[in-house]
């Protein structure tokens, strides 16, 4: 392998205990990452960790302007995506909303179960292009096998795998999971901004080895240049340890946002509204 500059954690965050949600008694929720981050997060808008137990309280609503990409870690949840049937735990859901969709069930959930929902912002000029839906079944997800490591991938690249997902931004998703002792170097893109979300276990990342538990948020130094950097991820406890990573090209444009939508402007924002009041959103 080439030299490359060797990423670390530019910034840890903990995070709040779960709060009350907004659907329901049952629905809790951990904001991983909050819509006031922009400019340090970008090209994430938010990320929620979402716990039900008992009756999730959602029906139908609108979203445009934007990608959601569902990771369901526990339980089961029925897709958002007609037809699709249900998500199983490792199951990934990427719906582009773009000009305007209309999704979510239309009586309340039963059950037990945690998902994380990031929205991740489109490029401008692909701000409202036509809805798309993509669905990543965990068990279709392509592997990196290497000793005391498995590294599940939904989009981008790792080692010599590429995945087939469409990404408007360019993102890269792996699900890390290592055993004791064990530990994985993933190429990262320069101009890749980058967090990862701990499932269990304590993950070390970086040169300098830095402990991530869950409860955090540890965010990539930023790097200058172009190319590949890399970023070692290591397990160094006597349990097997699980990490979510996630990084995206920089997008550096101002987002406008108002509940469901996502626009460049706040007049973005109005017509949005006005579409959806019209009733030429695509129902999914």
């Amino acid at each position: 392998m080439r030299n490359h500059i060797e990423r670390r954690l530019g910034r840890v965050r903990t995070l709040r205990a779960p709060a009350r949600g907004q659907f329901g008694p049952d629905h809790t929720v951990v904001e991983v990452i909050t819509h006031d981050e922009w400019e340090e997060a970008d090209p994430f808008i938010l990320l929620m960790d979402d716990r039900v137990d008992g009756r999730l309280m959602a029906g139908p609503h609108p979203h445009a302007g934007f990608e959601t990409v569902t990771f369901l870690v526990d339980g089961g949840l029925p897709a958002e995506h007609q037809g699709e049937g249900a998500l199983s735990p490792g199951d990934v859901e990427w719906t582009t909303t773009g000009s305007g969709i209309v999704h979510g069930p239309d009586a309340p959930i039963e059950g037990r179960m945690r998902a994380l929902q990031l929205w991740l912002t489109l490029p401008k000029a692909l701000r409202w292009t036509e809805p798309d839906h993509q669905f990543i079944r965990r068990g279709e997800a392509l592997v990196r096998s290497e000793p005391g490591a498995e590294v599940r991938l939904y989009s981008g690249t790792t080692g010599s795998l590429v995945s087939p997902t469409r990404n408007r931004v360019p993102v890269t998703l792996v699900d890390v999971q290592l055993e004791p002792g064990a530990d994985v170097t993933q190429l990262v893109s320069a101009s890749h901004n980058g967090f990862l979300y701990v499932l269990d276990g304590e993950a070390r990342i970086g040169v300098d080895r830095q402990p991530l538990t869950p409860g955090q948020v540890g965010w990539l130094e930023r790097v200058s240049g172009e190319g590949e950097t890399t970023l070692r991820i290591a397990n160094e406890r006597a349990r097997p340890m699980r990490v979510l990573l996630y990084t995206g090209q920089r997008q550096n444009t101002p987002l406008a946002w108002y509940g469901p939508f996502i626009g460049d402007t706040r007049a973005d924002l109005a017509r949005s509204f006005e579409r959806y009041r019209a009733g030429t959103f695509r129902r999914v």
